[in-house]
């Protein structure tokens, strides 16, 4: 299992979904990819409903050493180009489903957010770190850029300067640098990042159902919409999914190996 459902609180109101593939890093690989679809999907229908049992999500990885490295890149060297735009189409869809999700999601992150875990944790509305967590979109450095959005929703939340500092040299943020920007709601103990995460999922779930999600709704609209660049970065992910350098970054990461970019 790659996924773990729960539900926690006195009325079985919050739902605790763990990505289980402590292994690797709970990176993100094709099995893993379709449970969290499902299970936010299925989320999102019963929060939907009119009488709904759903106040709040906690998302989180297994084990102290990473939320997730992001996407399964020893997979997905052995993909086609062909199933490698699919997997590109369902991670967007997966992150628009946790940020236009109805009830509000928190992270709690130990560990590595990096990638496409990294996407995850922008996607939701409070984020709990570890001292001890980092951050990163280092895509650049196997040749490919953020596909599920991560550059537009790291602009977006921090602005261009610090969204180029971090996607353009694919460093990674600490937890502490990762508050002053804004990124991270509380900063705990290292292994006490869930905990937290459902105290602050309790005190959402004691609020207005209602009123609760429209105050979701008013802070996700206060900006101007995300989905304005879509298409220009989808454009931009096809150039770099068929390019050489994609192929030869991903290759080199599966053979634990520097990559030898050619710039084609």
């Amino acid at each position: 299992m790659t996924l773990q459902v729960q539900r926690a609180g006195e009325a079985g109101d919050v739902v605790i979904l763990t990505l289980a593939r402590p292994e690797v890093r709970n990176a993100i690989n094709d099995e893993l990819l379709d449970a969290l679809v499902a299970a936010f999907g299925s989320i999102a229908s019963e929060a939907s409903a009119s009488v709904s049992s759903v106040r709040a999500v906690v998302l989180c990885g297994l084990g102290p050493d990473a939320f997730s490295a992001g996407m399964d890149l020893v997979e997905r060297a052995s993909f086609t180009d062909a199933q490698l735009r699919d997997q590109h189409v369902r991670i967007a869809s997966l992150i628009r489903l946790v940020r236009e999700l109805p009830v509000p999601v928190i992270a709690a992150v130990e560990g590595f957010a990096l990638a496409g875990g990294f996407e995850l944790v922008l996607a939701c509305d409070l984020v709990v770190a570890s001292s001890s967590a980092s951050f990163g979109l280092p895509e650049v450095r196997v040749g490919i850029i953020p596909g599920g959005g991560g550059a537009r929703l790291l602009a977006w939340a921090v602005g261009d300067a610090r969204a180029r500092d971090l996607v353009l040299t694919g460093r990674r943020l600490p937890a502490s640098e990762a508050t002053e920007w804004g990124l991270v709601t509380r900063v705990v103990r290292p292994g006490e990042a869930l905990g937290w995460a459902l105290e602050l999922a309790a005190a959402v779930a004691e609020g207005a159902p209602l009123a609760v999600r429209s105050a979701k709704a008013a802070i996700l609209n206060a900006r101007p919409p995300l989905a304005s660049g879509a298409d220009v970065e989808d454009a931009l992910y096809e150039t770099v999914l068929a390019s050489q350098d994609r192929r030869e970054g991903f290759t080199a990461f599966a053979e634990k190996r520097p990559p030898r970019f050619r710039g084609r």
